[in-house]
C-alpha cells in the first residue's frame, strides 16, 4: 500500500554521514563542471543535469552491491560516477572520444558500462523499465541473488510501458525496485497538468507492488528507505516501488528556457537543497566542522578539474571506423 514513510535525520555513523556528503558533491561538482564545459560549446548535443536531485542517486546506489544491475535515465550522470564510472571517462564520452564508455558514440544521454551493471542512460520515456524487467527475469531464471534497481522520472508514468513493466515485474515476482524520481515535471509540464492521479505510490500500489513515498532532498531518509525495500526484494519479496519527492534546481535540458515555473517556486526548493540539509544535520550533531566541509569541496572539485584535464586529452573516432558497429560483417556464402 502507499506509505508516505519519510525517515527523519539524524540517525547516521559520522564517516558514513560524510561519505554521502562527498558524494553528493561530488555530483554537483560534475555536473556544474558540464554546464561550464556546454557552455563553452565543448559538450554538445543535449545535456539534462540533476542538481537538486543527488539525494536520490546517494541513497540508492548505497544500498546494492556490484553485482545488481543499474537502469537510468537520460538525466544519468551522476547515477555512472557513483556507480563507479570514472568521471574522466564520463566526460570523454560526452566529448565524444575514444575514451569514453561508450567509445564516445552515446553522449550524455547514453552512458553504458558494463562493468559496473550500468545499463544506460535511455532517451526514451520509461524506455528503461522493460530492460529492468528482463534483466530482472535473467536473473531470476538464472538463481541469482542480484537486484535490478531502475531510475525513471514522474512523466515515465503516463507511458504504457510503465504499466506493461510493473504488472508483469508483479506477476512474475521479479527482483526489480522501481524508483520514482518524481521532480513534479515531465519536461514543462507540470504533474497536475498530466495525471489524475499525481500519488505516484498509490499507482503502483495497484499492482499490488509494496509501495511508498519518501523525501528525495534527504539523503538520510532515502537510502533508509531504499534499504528496508531492497533487502525485501533480494529476500524473494518481489518488486518493490519508491516515489522519491524531489525537485531539479535547474531547467529540464540546456534547451529549455523554463518558463512553465514560477522562480519562487524554485527558490522555496533551493531551501532544502539536499548537500545543505545534509550538512546542517551533521554540524548540528558535532560531526563536521567548517574545515571539514572545505576538505570535502575541495576533494570533490580537485577530482572533477583532474578529470577534465585528463578528458579532453582523448581522442576522435577514426573516420574508417564510423560504420563499425553499425552494420555487421557478413562473409561470403
Amino acid at each position: 500500500m502507499s506509505d508516505p514513510m519519510s525517515p527523519g535525520p539524524g540517525r547516521v555513523d559520522q564517516e558514513h554521514g560524510r561519505h554521502l556528503l562527498l558524494q553528493m558533491l561530488r555530483v554537483r561538482q560534475l555536473e556544474e563542471k558540464c554546464i561550464e564545459l556546454y557552455s563553452a560549446s565543448k559538450i554538445r548535443g543535449f545535456l539534462h543535469v540533476y542538481i537538486g536531485e543527488e539525494a536520490v542517486a546517494a541513497g540508492i546506489l548505497e544500498t546494492l552491491s556490484p553485482d545488481d544491475a543499474v537502469v537510468a535515465t537520460y538525466r544519468e550522470h551522476g547515477h555512472a560516477l557513483l556507480r563507479g564510472v570514472p568521471a574522466a571517462t564520463i566526460l570523454a564520452e560526452m566529448y565524444g572520444y575514444l575514451e569514453g564508455c561508450c567509445r564516445g558514440r552515446g553522449g550524455s544521454m547514453h552512458l553504458f558500462d558494463a562493468a559496473t551493471r550500468l545499463y544506460g542512460g535511455n532517451a526514451i520515456v520509461a524506455g528503461g523499465l522493460p530492460l529492468a524487467v528482463g534483466l530482472a527475469l535473467a536473473d531470476k531464471m538464472s538463481g541469482r541473488s542480484n537486484i535490478t534497481a531502475c531510475f525513471f522520472g514522474d512523466g515515465a508514468v503516463a507511458e504504457g510501458e510503465f504499466h506493461e513493466s510493473l504488472n508483469l515485474a508483479a506477476l512474475w515476482q521479479l527482483p526489480v525496485l522501481f524508483c520514482c524520481e518524481n521532480n513534479l515535471y515531465a519536461m514543462g509540464t507540470a504533474l497536475g497538468r498530466s495525471e489524475s492521479q499525481t500519488d505516484m505510490a498509490l499507482k503502483a500500489a495497484g499492482y499490488e507492488i509494496p509501495a511508498w513515498g519518501v523525501d528525495g532532498m534527504d539523503v538520510l531518509a532515502v537510502e533508509e528507505a531504499a534499504r528496508r525495500a531492497a533487502d525485501s526484494v533480494r529476500a524473494g519479496g518481489g518488486p518493490h516501488f519508491l516515489e522519491l519527492r524531489t525537485y531539479r534546481f535547474r531547467a529540464h535540458s540546456m534547451f529549455d528556457p523554463e518558463r512553465y515555473r514560477d522562480k519562487a517556486e524554485v527558490l522555496k526548493w533551493q531551501e532544502r537543497d539536499p548537500i545543505g540539509l545534509l550538512r546542517s544535520t551533521l554540524e548540528a550533531a558535532g560531526q563536521l566542522g567548517p574545515g571539514e566541509w572545505a576538505q570535502l569541496q575541495t576533494e570533490a572539485e580537485s577530482e572533477i578539474a583532474r578529470a577534465v584535464e585528463i578528458a579532453e586529452t582523448g581522442t576522435l573516432e577514426p573516420l574508417e571506423d564510423l560504420t563499425r558497429f553499425v552494420y555487421s560483417e557478413r562473409s561470403a556464402p
